[in-house]
């Protein structure tokens, strides 16, 4: 498209940070340490975790970049940029994780395909942009909508970036229509993350941002916004990101009996140590982060060290030194919570557990067995670290 395109190799990637550590290098794929995460409420560009299916698309001419919006609707045009930079600017406090975070945990009990992510395929970030309702209500498609008049139920989103999952084609997604019209999601077309210009990884110039659903929803590099009937037919839609029981295998496997997964379910990870610490007698800090989907607050998360037989609540916060209510007015609904617990450690060695509580009260489920699934995806499992008695500077 004029203005930005895809390109053929992996010649001209952006730099990255070193820190970061790589998942896979081509695509690039590579997510932060796990004790960076709970530094801060809002996570550093730099360290947010990078998810990408194929060469970072690369911009030529941004005057000259445009989204065109098609389908069941009465207006289609073009939008430029700025077009959307001319409605209402939104700042929307949101967590994206990738569906795969922690799959490695989970490939631990079987065999699973996918990037091996730790627990750091997860970040928070403050997206700058205009409402998608906005855009679309700017062509004919009113607010909270649920159907056109045309006969559009779900908008697809299409991207610059070219997958070989696609044939060469493009990555694309979509979401219901009631969504995408609702004030409320703060589903954004986002061009700046934490008050800077979108960084080409995460979607320079323009990208979607789907708040409290998988990150794989969430687009970038937006070449198309369309208006369809059905939920998009796209590989990433249709057969991958859904959640099938641990009986389902490679051979048996039916893409069509389930629905794409949106809304990530509760999820926590502690942060400050690795999964097998050495650490010196006494007092130790426990700390992470809790988020769960759907726009569902954290209501506790529970720390334990006798492998679920008792526990205690940690401390909850958000923005530094400012109480943290679920789901209260004061809080960033889209957005993790970093959790704190002090544990004293006497024993030899001692599993330490997390398990956090939505506000409708979904738990984490007990063991990864129960939820292990052959794509790896949505290990929201209690996460367990192992602290053994020794030299630490811990």
């Amino acid at each position: 498209m004029p203005g930005i395109r895809g390109p053929s190799d992996y010649s001209q990637e952006p730099s990255r940070d070193p820190c970061l550590k790589i998942n896979a290098k081509e695509p690039f794929n590579a997510e932060p340490p796990r004790s960076a995460l709970v530094q801060s409420y809002v996570t550093p560009v730099h360290l947010f975790y990078k998810r990408n299916h194929g060469p970072i698309p690369i911009i030529d001419h941004i005057d000259n970049y445009s989204v065109s919006v098609t389908g069941l609707i009465d207006n289609p045009t073009k939008l430029f940029i700025k077009d959307i930079k001319s409605l209402p600017k939104y700042n929307v406090t949101a967590t994206l994780q990738c569906a795969g975070n922690r799959r490695t945990a989970m490939s631990k009990v079987r065999n699973v395909r996918g990037v091996g992510w730790d627990v750091s395929a997860i970040g928070n970030a403050v997206w700058g942009g205009a409402k998608l309702a906005d855009v679309l209500e700017l062509l004919g498609v009113p607010k909270l909508t649920g159907s056109t008049r045309l006969g559009g139920r779900h908008v697809e989103f299409v991207s610059v970036d070219r997958c070989k999952e696609e044939n060469g084609g493009p990555y694309k997604a979509s979401i219901p229509l009631n969504q995408a019209t609702n004030p409320e999601a703060d589903v954004l077309l986002a061009y700046e993350m934490n008050g800077e210009i979108l960084n080409r990884d995460h979607g320079y110039p323009l990208r979607l941002v789907v708040p409290g659903v998988i990150g794989a929803r969430s687009v970038k590099w937006l070449d198309s916004i369309n208006v369809i009937a059905e939920e998009c037919q796209g590989f990433f839609m249709q057969k991958d990101y859904k959640m099938f029981p641990p009986s389902v295998n490679w051979d048996n496997i039916d893409w069509s009996s389930r629905r794409p997964q949106m809304d990530f379910p509760v999820q926590s990870a502690i942060c400050s140590l690795e999964d097998v610490q050495m650490v010196k007698p006494g007092k130790v800090s426990i700390k992470g982060y809790a988020v769960s989907g759907g726009g569902r607050g954290i209501e506790r998360v529970d720390i334990s060290m006798d492998g679920g037989k008792s526990w205690v609540e940690a401390s909850r916060t958000q923005e530094p030194e400012k109480d943290y209510i679920s789901e209260h007015s004061s809080s960033d609904k889209w957005a993790w919570v970093l959790f704190e617990a002090t544990i004293d450690v006497s024993q030899s060695t001692t599993e330490v557990i997390a398990k956090a509580v939505d506000s409708a009260a979904n738990v984490q489920p007990e063991n990864v067995e129960s939820v292990w699934n052959l794509r790896g995806v949505l290990n929201t499992s209690w996460h367990r670290v192992l602290l053994r008695l020794g030299h630490s500077n811990l």
